[in-house]
């Protein structure tokens, strides 16, 4: 037996992606008693600047968009009462194939070997039972999130922990409603060519591949708070528009799929924890 309790580590590229995709589990593992350890691998420095402003354009100025995404990432984890925040502090790497991917310093340009002996150290010190990250693609295919990926399944070979592993993912079943809301929110929004659909309909999982489902209505108000946190993004968080109410209904599940065990829990599973308490 031991003291230490039971921990869950999340890896995510930016801030704000801790509540886009782990709010809900975030905050519900922390309301159970769960140490909730958050590594954030960038910046932010690609994400808007104040008044909306761009990347590269005319008063985007990298740095302080860095400081202040780091403020909102600080008050996301107080709306989720996350325990623990680690930030790696690589250079944001913008979306595929903008300049900054190139960028020396950038997370992109970062050896996998060297952001995951970084990761390793945390996971040492933190000792997760449970870790989640992305899949390989890092979901939508952003140079950091796959590098996120990367890093942390690297990481992983590094030490002799053997957490439960998931990356996130999300029911196909469940795309076409997303699509669905987006228009609704976005009537102008034209219709995506078929190359761009295509690619559309391969995020995501279908529904029987997906190992667990944790429902997390009842901490969808502070998912909801904390990605009003993140509010320089804002105009990027078309969720914020639906409300609280209808937010919760969308968003009340979180699913991921398991790609390391020792439990011999069954799936499909309800609790990223199962066969752990």
């Amino acid at each position: 037996m031991t003291d230490r309790p039971l921990t869950l580590m999340a890896v995510h590229a930016h801030p704000d992606d801790e509540a886009t995709g782990t709010g809900g589990v975030l905050a519900r593992y922390a309301a159970e008693g769960i140490r909730t350890v958050l590594v954030t691998c960038t910046d932010g420095r690609c994400g808007d600047g104040p008044g909306g402003v761009k990347p590269g354009d005319p008063g985007h100025d990298p740095a302080t968009v860095a400081l202040m995404r780091r403020q909102e990432l600080e008050a996301s984890c107080d709306v989720l009462k996350i325990s623990d925040l680690e930030t790696l502090d690589y250079a944001d790497s913008g979306m595929m194939g903008w300049p900054s991917n190139d960028a020396p310093g950038s997370f992109w340009q970062t050896p996998v070997e060297q952001g995951a002996a970084r990761l390793a150290e945390l996971m040492r010190h933190y000792r997760p039972d449970v870790v989640v990250t992305y899949d390989e693609n890092g979901f939508y295919g952003h140079p950091d999130h796959i590098q996120a990926h990367r890093i942390t399944m690297a990481a992983l070979e590094m030490t002799a922990l053997t957490p439960k592993v998931y990356w996130t993912t999300m029911p196909r079943s469940g795309m076409q409603r997303f699509g669905d809301i987006m228009r609704e929110f976005h009537e102008d929004m034209p219709e995506p060519d078929p190359a761009e659909a295509a690619a559309m309909a391969e995020i995501g999982l279908p529904d029987d591949e997906i190992t667990t489902w944790v429902d997390t209505t009842a901490f969808s108000g502070q998912k909801f708070d904390a990605l009003a946190a993140h509010a320089s993004q804002g105009e990027n968080i078309f969720f914020l528009k639906m409300g609280k109410e209808r937010f919760g209904a969308l968003m009340g599940m979180e699913t991921f799929v398991r790609v390391k065990d020792v439990t011999g829990a069954a799936v499909p599973e309800n609790d990223l924890f199962a066969g752990l308490r």
